[in-house]
């Protein structure tokens, strides 16, 4: 595999990263960027030896953007690739590590796809479509539910039969591929709690909070599907399921209006009425765009408090992605109302955004560690085709 390179996607709801690496996963990608705003004003962005590309395209669903991406000189497909990674975000309870897909690896995850629907569907497509496109060259999978699959049985399961446990009705956690990362780069980003009792806190328009314990998840805000935990963009966060009960009842909701509303219409949107993006509603003095964002800041501080107690104490904090990386008013919101644990936060550090957050006298420590899912796609995909 010597000089080939090995090409990562990483499918969202209106969003495809990508990234083509040597078969050395710890160099710099040779190209990195993304379709975004598929459906709508799509923009191709692309970085890499010949500089920054950007450019609208034609892109009316993943498939179309996937294309878009084959299509771009000198983009990620422009060598000669050894294989294809993939971020699937729900693996079910059988496909637990990475894996080379064949047809019975795809079939198990399109039978959990209505378990992500945001998520599994449009990374199948960009699958699907690649293997139609360059046959004979092998794909893996990696899973987001994969990295929680270790959790205690308390933290594991929900309240119900057992045999609705064995059918797969369990808590999967997600973000999986971030939590990795994370877990791996505090040894050097972070190395005096990373192999401590440390929160995680994935916070972006898909958010969650994780456990670890030397670097193994033992606890996950997000249960069976990656609607649970935290209020999200549009994702309600946990909801006393009596809710979906009455609005099938008393409204006459079916269910795939129930679907829709919970995915697309509640979370930091459906509580603002505003915007999903945490960003308008920080520049808002629009009450309810306040109220989301306190509601926001409250419960990953809430669900903080519960993760210390699932690992018997807490060492320190790391926030990441999209909100958790930029959001220097939603780190301060948080470690203030964890005061009570010992964060005392350093103004001008977070203001920075960058390594640790918190004063020098603080008892806890918090940081900031950007995320790559892309280089841990890599990492297992080139473990997988080179063994």
């Amino acid at each position: 595999m010597t000089g080939r390179r090995i090409v990562v996607l990483n499918a969202g709801s209106s969003s495809l990263k990508f990234a083509a690496y040597s078969t050395d996963p710890e160099a710099p990608p040779l190209v990195f960027g993304k379709v975004e705003g598929i459906g709508h004003s799509p923009r191709l962005r692309m970085s890499g030896p010949a500089g920054t590309h950007e450019a609208a395209v034609q892109a009316s669903d993943l498939h179309a953007a996937m294309l878009a991406v084959v299509a771009v000189p000198d983009g990620p497909l422009a060598g000669d690739v050894a294989g294809f990674g993939h971020r699937i975000v729900h693996g079910g309870p059988d496909l637990d590590h990475a894996v080379v897909v064949d047809n019975d690896c795809l079939a198990r995850i399109e039978a959990v796809s209505p378990l992500a629907p945001l998520h599994n569907p449009p990374a199948l497509d960009v699958l699907k479509g690649l293997r139609t496109r360059f046959p004979g060259v092998p794909h893996v999978a990696c899973f987001d539910t994969a990295f929680h699959r270790g959790h205690p049985a308390v933290a594991d399961r929900f309240a119900i039969p057992d045999e609705l446990y064995q059918e797969g009705v369990r808590r999967y956690g997600f973000h999986g591929l971030s939590y990795a990362y994370i877990a791996g780069a505090m040894r050097t980003a972070a190395p005096e709690i990373a192999s401590g009792r440390v929160v995680a806190a994935h916070l972006g328009s898909g958010a969650s909070m994780c456990a670890l314990v030397d670097g193994h998840s033992v606890d996950s805000s997000m249960g069976f599907t990656a609607l649970d935990g935290l209020p999200m963009g549009t994702r309600s966060g946990s909801l006393d399921s009596g809710v979906i009960l009455w609005l099938q009842q008393q409204k006459g909701w079916s269910v795939d209006r129930v679907e829709d509303f919970l995915y697309h219409d509640c979370g930091l949107k459906g509580m603002s009425g505003l915007s999903d993006d945490i960003r308008v509603l920080l520049a808002s003095d629009q009450p309810l765009a306040r109220l989301a964002v306190e509601y926001f800041v409250y419960h990953i501080a809430r669900t903080a408090g519960a993760l210390a107690v699932s690992m018997g104490g807490i060492d320190g904090m790391v926030f990441t992605a999209g909100i958790g990386e930029h959001s220097v008013v939603v780190r301060a919101r948080v470690l203030q109302r964890l005061r009570w644990l010992g964060f005392t936060v350093d103004d001008p550090a977070n203001a920075a955004g960058q390594g640790r957050i918190t004063a020098a006298d603080s008892r806890l420590p918090a940081y900031v560690i950007p995320t790559d899912e892309e280089r841990v796609i890599a990492r297992e995909t080139i473990a997988l085709l080179c063994a």
